[in-house]
């Protein structure tokens, strides 16, 4: 069982930004893939970014070029730094990660971009 709680959200202005973080409760080198999705009420979740054990990092085009996926593994922690935040950001932000054809989830923490 792997357990994901995510921080960092919160309110904040257009152009600004926030970082998330998400704890995991096992070594992250062993899952295959960590990563952020998104919902925003009334739509689907979608994939906003990702990164590999290897360290390859993956994103949604509407986010390129803003985000920042990384992660800390002597802390078994992976972040998103999210910059030059519009609007259409506002979501709720969900960790999740996979192992051996298993994904997980954390609850989520919300992001409010204020126009």
């Amino acid at each position: 069982q792997v357990q994901l709680v995510e921080s960092g959200g919160g309110l904040v202005q257009a152009g600004g930004s926030l970082r998330l973080s998400c704890a995991a409760s096992v070594n992250i080198f062993t899952l295959e893939n960590m990563g952020w999705s998104r919902q925003a009420p009334g739509k689907q979740r979608e994939l906003v970014a990702n990164i590999t054990r290897d360290g390859i990092t993956n994103y949604v085009d509407s986010v390129k070029g803003r985000f920042t996926i990384s992660r800390a593994i002597g802390k078994n922690t992976v972040y998103l730094q999210m910059n030059s935040l519009k609007p259409e950001d506002t979501a709720v932000y969900y960790c999740a990660a996979s192992k051996i054809a298993t994904v997980y989830w954390g609850r989520g923490t919300q992001v409010t971009v204020s126009p």
